[in-house]
Formats: structure tokens, sequence, C-alpha cells
């Protein structure tokens, strides 16, 4: 089994609790000069590289300039902008199991954490969801817009298609997690099919009204000896957008050539019950 390390450190890998001690100590001794007054809120950085989030501040001078017109501070007339999203997403979440018991009903353990539309209120939720290093094994996050009623191979979005796995060693989950997400969310895999293609089974039976995009959702299974990412995808049989989608994965991750990815349609999940178990000669490299 194939695994990689694309970041010797990720931004929520906790260090050791001296090391925390000594980099604590040296930072307010540093800044003890420098601290801001206590009340001053200090922005945020936008750690992603799909979209920032970043709102800057204005003087009195430039507010009362700007109070009839949008400004470059994220308000109109005074009111908070929302950057919304193309899509409504939803995040789940499901743990499997205490080791040595074992749940028969997969459906039955996925509960909705929250839905957000828009830049301010997915930050909002991200801010308060642990990283996978701090998950207990075996849980699940899964991410997947609101055509997809539940995030399972069945679901009339997902059933024709399939996804893209990526098996990771323990420790490098994190950054990952969050560039996939940032990626889905942020329209980065738009233009990976193309519209003649998405329109062919607009009308099938069971699938939402709506325009909805060829990446269904992503998900991060949070394993014992491992860490698995998957990207799902509409379209199983359409190998020209299961390149692009690769394609685009390898991108936004920034992941180096020799990076092993496997696909799995769901009618294959569905017929072995397994959403991971991969022949052995499906697992591609990205050169």
């Amino acid at each position: 089994m194939a695994y990689f390390s694309n970041h010797s450190q990720s931004r929520f890998l906790a260090n050791s609790a001296n090391t925390t001690s000594q980099t604590t100590a040296t930072a307010t001794t540093q800044s003890a000069a420098t601290a801001p007054p206590p009340n001053v809120a200090r922005p945020r950085v936008p750690s992603s590289k799909h979209f920032s989030t970043f709102v800057s501040t204005a003087t009195g001078e430039e507010k009362a300039q700007g109070k009839d017109k949008a400004t470059g501070n994220g308000t109109f007339n005074g009111t908070a902008l929302v950057h919304p999203l193309r899509n409504t997403w939803v995040f789940w979440f499901r743990q499997h199991r205490a080791p040595g018991n074992k749940i028969t009903n997969y459906e039955e353990g996925i509960k909705k954490i929250s839905a957000f539309s828009s830049v301010e209120s997915f930050w909002s939720l991200w801010t308060h969801v642990h990283p996978p290093s701090s998950l207990l094994p075996t849980t699940d996050y899964l991410l997947f817009h609101t055509g997809v009623r539940r995030p399972v191979w069945e679901d009339p979005l997902n059933l024709s298609g399939g996804k893209w796995i990526i098996r990771l060693r323990k420790g490098v989950a994190d950054r990952l997690w969050e560039d996939l997400v940032l990626a889905v969310i942020g329209d980065q895999f738009d233009g990976v099919v193309d519209p003649a293609d998405a329109a062919a089974d607009s009308n099938a039976d069971g699938v939402p009204a709506g325009d909805w995009p060829e990446i269904c959702g992503c998900t991060i299974s949070v394993r014992q000896n491992e860490d698995i990412i998957s990207l799902w995808n509409r379209h199983d049989s359409n190998a020209k957008s299961k390149e692009k989608i690769k394609e685009t994965i390898r991108r936004v991750l920034n992941l180096p050539p020799s990076t092993v990815m496997e696909y799995k349609s769901n009618n294959d999940s569905m017929q072995d019950k397994s959403s991971f178990r991969v022949n052995p000669a499906d697992r591609t490299p990205l050169s």
C-alpha cells in the first residue's frame, strides 16, 4: 500500500508540550512591548490559496466617504457584505465504531453537522471543526452539496458516479483535507465536464432538479494506520472528465508526480460493500 507526504508539517499538528511551552514563553517575552490593547481585534489571515476572506479596515474618514457606495472594506451602506458560494454545502460526521464493535447499518451512523452557503458561514463553521489529526479511528467527515440528500453510494446524484481515492500516512492529512474542501466549495473543479455531458442525465429518475456540479463532494476517513481522502463525482462513465478531475486534484493539492491515486465506481462499492477496497490494477500514479 502506497503512502506519501506532501507537507512536512501541518498547521494543525500539535507540537509537544515542551515545545509549546517554550514557544509560548518566547513569544510572550518578544511581543510584550508591542502587544495590542486588550480589546483590539486582530484580523485572521486567510489560510486558503483558493479564495480570501480578508476584510480590510477603514478609518472613520474613509467610511464617511464611502457611506453611499460599496467600498473595499466589505460593507455596503454600513451593512456587511456576504460572499455567496455557488452551491449550498452540507457537512456530515460519522464515527463508525469503537475497535472491536461493528455497526451493520452505515447510514444510521451519519449525522448532519451544519449547512453553509457563503464564505463567511463556511469559516464560522470551519473554525469550530476539529482537524482530522484530532479524531479517533474510525471516523469520517463528509462534505456534499445539497443536491445529494444523503452522502451514500445509493443517492441519485452519486449512483452513477464514483470517487478518486488518496491514501495518506498518518500525520499529513490536515492541510490536504482543508485544501481539498476549499477547492471543492471554491469551484476549482469547474470545467472538468463538458456542458453537453452534464445535461445528458438532467432528467434521470430520482435526480433532483437543478444545475448540479460534476463534483458531488469529498470525504476524509480517519483509520488506525492511515487517513484516506476521496473526491466524489457524478459520472463514472466519462473517462475524459475523470482524467480532468485527477489532474485538478494534483494541481490544487500540489501533489508530487509519484502520488498514487485510485478510482472506484459507486456501483463497484455497492457490489463489494467497500468504499476503499480497490483492485491493484486500478491504482495509477499521477504521472
